[in-house]
């Protein structure tokens, strides 16, 4: 389950990224809308699916409240999703070691 939850986190997090940077801008100065429409969209139920497995994960392994709410604020900010993987890598390396 964690090797899952880390693959979703990293594709949704790039999909944001993709969105932020990409997309957006394309949006604001290049006055052409439909890669933000696309692109929102496939976020969105990268995000839903994201939360499904971060619900499903939190139960699985007993994680905190605290835990919980880093992941779901991480997921929201840009880059940081991509740290909280390294972190969760390391976890997941020593207890299977």
């Amino acid at each position: 389950m964690i090797n899952i939850y880390r693959k979703i986190a990293i594709i949704e997090g790039i999909s944001y990224l993709i969105l932020l940077f990409i997309a957006m801008p394309i949006k604001y100065i290049l006055d052409i809308s439909e890669p933000v429409k696309y692109f929102g969209w496939i976020h969105g139920v990268l995000f839903l699916v994201y939360m499904v497995i971060l619900i499903i994960a939190s139960i699985k392994y007993r994680w905190s409240l605290k835990r919980i709410a880093i992941y779901l604020i991480g997921s929201v900010l840009p880059f940081v999703p991509f740290i909280l993987d390294k972190n969760l890598k390391k976890e997941y390396q020593s207890i299977n070691n």
